[in-house]
């Protein structure tokens, strides 16, 4: 019997037909042309840290991870097999004197699953990680094994660096690429009014900054990151210069490290979330709706905290950043407590900002819902249908997400 697929968080359990772990791309073909013969769905799955159903499958749920590792490098670009997780991404890169640009706050996921629904760190001059994808290669639904990028297919492009795993299973990840660099990181505290008002002035002098808010205490927790092997900023705000003006409860000085140690941090606490990526001009009335909300409302079930980062427009069609400098929120909440009542509370408020929903995380729209916020929807789905005729990776779930019919 298959056994049963369960996600990081433990809120998503189902069990497919079949379990495959293809040990190349020929694989890879043979399965999918199988499934399309079949009438058989086909869901690649990274390493199971999204907390949405995009990978549930009643057909083959298909593991990459025997296709791991760097396949070579050119310059400042590298190709990787899909399936290697960000983790070990980061010391092959270091090893080889390449980093990626920027990373997330957490590190399990795979190379594709991460560019695939568009996880992102923090940042105004970054965009999430799929903007740092140059090209890919992906086995459609008719079993076509096609690379895309700016010099072979460049019309898919826009499509397949997100894609939500509905145009192929990507097999490998062409990724733009920097020279190594450390990244100094510190984190303080302040009353969250004091965060908001030098957020502004706090992401204009800084490579990356981050707050976390506690409702409980109305307290934030402010993380900013700085490269060290620049000269510094002498605007850059740091714990140490403002301490004279800011009531700071605690100072951490985390040690330099290079980016894919630096950025990403560990959880052992599991969670639950909802995040929504909101125009920046939105942010500060939506911010301050959410919190009014989670105070009057939910605080005495809001167990943990609420994330703000902030990612540079872009131009691909399903990205949550697509055409506008984004501010995100996200609502995290510890998985042995109560989460639907409190974030679809806060959906409908992200909602009202025009807010768009993280492809990975929890969220209740629909295509219907989604097909205005995004321009080149329509342009989306006539690729998906062009390179899966037959529906081999459209799911259920799938299906609501990107097909109003």
């Amino acid at each position: 019997m298959t056994a049963a697929f369960v996600n990081w968080s433990g809120s998503l359990s189902f069990t497919p037909a079949e379990r495959s772990e293809p040990n190349d791309e020929d694989e890879v073909r043979r399965l999918v042309l199988r499934a399309r013969e079949t009438g058989t769905t086909v869901r690649p799955v990274g390493s199971g840290h999204s907390s949405s159903p995009l990978v549930r499958t009643d057909g083959v749920l298909l593991s990459l991870d025997r296709m791991s590792g760097v396949i070579g490098e050119d310059g400042d670009r590298a190709t990787v097999w899909a399936g290697t997780k960000l983790a070990e991404l980061g010391e092959r890169l270091y090893d080889a004197g390449l980093a990626m640009e920027n990373l997330g706050d957490v590190d399990y996921q795979s190379i594709a699953g991460a560019t695939a629904t568009g996880t992102h760190g923090t940042g105004l001059c970054f965009g999430n990680l799929s903007t740092q994808v140059a090209g890919v290669r992906l086995v459609t639904g008719t079993g076509e094994t096609l690379n895309v990028s700016a010099e072979q297919n460049p019309e898919l492009l826009p499509a397949a660096r997100l894609s939500l795993g509905a145009l192929g299973v990507v097999t490998q990840v062409t990724l733009d690429l920097h020279r190594r660099f450390q990244l100094h990181r510190r984190a303080w505290c302040a009353h969250v009014d004091w965060a908001l008002d030098h957020l502004a002035e706090l992401q204009h002098t800084n490579r990356n900054i981050d707050f976390y808010w506690y409702p409980r205490s109305d307290l934030a927790q402010i993380r900013t990151m700085n490269r060290t092997d620049e000269p510094p900023d002498e605007r850059t705000w740091s714990p140490r210069r403002m301490a004279g003006s800011v009531p700071w409860a605690e100072l951490r000085e985390i040690q330099v490290g290079p980016t894919h140690r630096a950025i990403p941090q560990a959880r052992d606490l599991r969670f639950e979330e909802i995040e929504y990526m909101l125009p920046s001009e939105a942010f500060a009335a939506c911010f301050a709706e959410v919190r009014r909300r989670i105070k009057e409302r939910h605080r005495r079930h809001a167990g943990w905290r609420v994330l703000v980062r902030s990612i540079a427009a872009d131009d691909i069609w399903l990205s949550n950043a697509y055409g506008r400098p984004t501010t995100t929120i996200a609502c995290l909440q510890n998985t042995t407590l109560p989460y639907e009542e409190y974030f679809q509370d806060m959906e409908a408020v992200f909602r009202q900002y025009g807010g768009r929903p993280h492809w990975g995380k929890k969220h209740w729209l629909t295509a219907r819902d989604l097909r205005p916020l995004y321009p080149r929807w329509d342009d989306f789905r006539a690729v998906r249908r062009r390179l899966d005729p037959d529906g081999v990776f459209l799911t259920p779930d799938l299906a609501r997400l990107l097909e109003e019919e």
